[in-house]
């Protein structure tokens, strides 16, 4: 579904510089979660602008979504829509990390869509300004026994050390020291 919806025709819109296509759609886009912060349903809102440039092909626009992570005090899920101001540029020869290709008079806009959906994803949303933290009957921190301490005579000591048991550490009266 959204492979045929994000994928756009260029051939027209390269015949004259500054023509234009809109592209609005709503989608689901499968793997949009990172760890257990993710975009709910992975349902997106694009409303995007695709225009002629002289060198290739500019993007922009806004998407939308609402992304769902755990608290980072009471681990309880967060949601929280996000909108996502969108410019990016399309070329035959693109430069890795900044630009994206054109293949085949054709521009798929599903990884762009997919990158700045991830990246919106919030890092340690908070519920509630005041949130107290996780409930104590439901996450307990205290320990059930008190941890037994070893005894010093209790573990073996490993023979190939031995030697710094005689290693002192107090400097020598009239030692010169550089």
């Amino acid at each position: 579904m959204a492979q045929a919806t994000l994928v756009v025709d260029i051939v027209e819109l390269q015949r004259r510089t500054g023509t234009r296509r809109r592209v609005d759609a709503r989608l689901v886009l499968p793997d949009t979660e990172v760890g257990e912060r993710s975009i709910v349903g992975g349902a997106l809102t694009v409303d995007f602008v695709v225009e002629a440039a002289t060198e290739g092909i500019v993007v922009s626009g806004a998407m939308s979504g609402v992304s769902r992570a755990p608290c980072r005090r009471c681990l309880d899920d967060v949601d929280e829509p996000f909108h996502i101001d969108v410019r990016e540029i399309f070329e035959r020869r693109p430069t890795e990390g900044e630009t994206w290709p054109i293949e085949d008079e054709r521009i798929d806009l599903t990884p762009v869509v997919r990158e700045l959906a991830l990246l919106s994803l919030p890092l340690a949303p908070l519920c509630l300004d005041d949130c107290a933290g996780p409930d104590a009957e439901r996450f307990p921190t205290g320990l059930a026994e008190e941890p037994e301490e070893p005894e010093a005579d209790e573990s073996p000591l490993d023979p190939r050390w031995a030697v710094l048991d005689a290693l002192t550490f107090e400097d020598a009266a009239g030692d010169d020291q550089r």
